[in-house]
C-alpha cells in the first residue's frame, strides 16, 4: 500500500515587510571599502618588500665583488703575481 505524500509546509501570508536594519547598507560599504584598502595596502607592501630584497640582494653582490677584488689585489702583491 503506498503512503500519501507529505502537504508543503504553510506559509504565513503577512502584508508586514520583513525588518530591516538601517545601518546595514552602509555598513557593507564600509566593510567592502576596508578590505579594498587592506588588499591595495598588502599589494603595495609586497613590491616595497620585493624592492627591499633586490636592494640588499644587489648591495651584497657589490660588497663581495670589491672584497674579491681587493683580497685579488693583495694576493697579487703580496706573491707578486
Amino acid at each position: 500500500m503506498l503512503r500519501p505524500m507529505a502537504q508543503p509546509a504553510r506559509t504565513q501570508q503577512s502584508e508586514a515587510s520583513p525588518p530591516v536594519d538601517p545601518t546595514a547598507v552602509p555598513r557593507a560599504y564600509r566593510k567592502e571599502r576596508a578590505k579594498r584598502r587592506a588588499r591595495v595596502e598588502r599589494a603595495r607592501e609586497r613590491r616595497l618588500a620585493a624592492f627591499r630584497f633586490v636592494s640588499v640582494l644587489l648591495l651584497l653582490a657589490a660588497l663581495s665583488a670589491l672584497l674579491v677584488l681587493t683580497i685579488w689585489n693583495q694576493v697579487e702583491r703580496l706573491f707578486g703575481l
